[in-house]
């Protein structure tokens, strides 16, 4: 007997294509650098630059423990598999962790590169995601949970983990 409907979303799902990208982008950019391809845009100031290290540590850090918050501390695998939506624990700050633990790790990792040309590439991540997220998981999410994933999209943020709102 053949259904037309699945029994829940996907538990990948096109996100490892999403990360994917968003790394080989990062790699580039940090390849860029390392090749001196994009030095007029090098931090001079040691100051600015021990900022910069600083602040990537920071963004991977707080990427690598939003992910393994996401992954292990939710179980996202067993909420998808019993077609429930996520709304707690991390979920209740930020939609997306999963996406925004990489957007994290990926500016991070472009921090460490202390040139000012390559961190257009986070905001451009930003921009990517909001799109790519639009199009493919909150259509789904949408058409599986209705008003319940509205009401959610309301409170949460999308990729900035976030104090709820009311």
């Amino acid at each position: 007997m053949k259904t037309t409907e699945q029994e829940h979303l996907p538990i990948l799902g096109i996100g490892p294509i999403c990360i994917a990208i968003m790394i080989a982008f990062t790699a580039a950019g940090i390849a860029a650098v390392t090749f001196g391809m994009l030095t007029s845009g090098n931090i001079r100031s040691a100051i600015i630059a021990s900022v910069f290290v600083i602040a990537g540590v920071l963004c991977i850090a707080g990427g690598i423990a939003l992910w393994c918050t996401a992954v292990f501390g939710v179980r996202i695998d067993t909420k998808i598999k019993a077609n429930q939506l996520a709304t707690d624990g991390v979920y209740g700050l930020v939609r997306n962790p999963i996406y925004s633990a990489f957007l994290f790790i990926c500016t991070g990792a472009l921090l460490f590169c202390r040139n000012w040309y390559v961190l257009i590439l986070s905001p451009l991540f930003w921009l990517y995601l909001t799109i790519f997220m639009k199009l493919t998981e909150e259509q789904w999410l949408t058409e599986r949970f209705g008003d319940e994933y509205a009401a959610y999209c309301k409170r949460v943020n999308r990729f900035i983990p976030w104090k709820r709102r009311k």
